[in-house]
């Protein structure tokens, strides 16, 4: 009887918090409030920089989860290159520094309904696919770079190309709507130089 109390002294209960998790809530907080103000600012130059704050953010949480290779690809690939071909975009396209009144539609209650549904569409399906899931604690550690380029270039090559593909088309388009908006200038002020 005095084994089995002492046993369950020493393991910790299933609500007991350690450092490492009492961080990991509280840069969950901070990244979700960033991305709230992501989706909700009216300057586009200060949503592209908040959505820097939660994708840092993510990359804190995946150094919390000790997967550092995921954490520098997160900081890598979005933060470096998903955000600055974002603000490379708004450059060309001359977007507004300032408030944008175009930026809202007028449509958050049908967004905000599409967004929950989403969410919860996508609970539902991460908890359905790893129910009976489990880790295997005598292999290589998850989250490594041996495991994640296994996975990585085994199951998700196509959608990662497809990105790929995607932020090309992104750029090309920036650069098409930023030349149309420099032709017509130029033909303008030549219309009204030859008055």
């Amino acid at each position: 009887m005095t084994g089995t109390v002492a046993l369950a002294a020493q393991s910790q209960g299933f609500l007991s918090t350690s450092g490492v998790e009492i961080a990991f809530l509280l840069v969950g907080l901070v990244t979700f409030g960033a991305a709230l103000v992501t989706v909700t600012t009216k300057q586009l130059v200060h949503a592209a920089l908040w959505l820097v704050v939660a994708l840092g953010g993510l990359a804190v949480e995946y150094l919390l989860l000790t997967a550092e290779f995921i954490a520098w690809v997160q900081v890598l690939i979005y933060v470096g290159s998903v955000v600055v071909l974002l603000l490379f975009g708004l450059m060309l396209t001359k977007a507004p520094i300032g408030r944008s009144p175009d930026a809202d539609s007028g449509n958050r209650w049908p967004a905000l309904g599409v967004a929950v549904a989403a969410a919860a569409a996508l609970v539902w399906i991460v908890v359905d696919a790893f129910r009976t899931t489990w880790i295997d604690l005598d292999g290589a550690p998850q989250g490594t770079t041996k495991v994640s380029g296994e996975i990585l270039f085994r199951h998700w090559v196509l959608p990662f190309e497809a990105l790929s593909v995607l932020l090309l088309a992104a750029l090309v388009g920036a650069v098409v709507l930023s030349r149309r908006k420099a032709d017509a200038e130029t033909a303008g002020s030549k219309a009204g130089g030859k008055r």
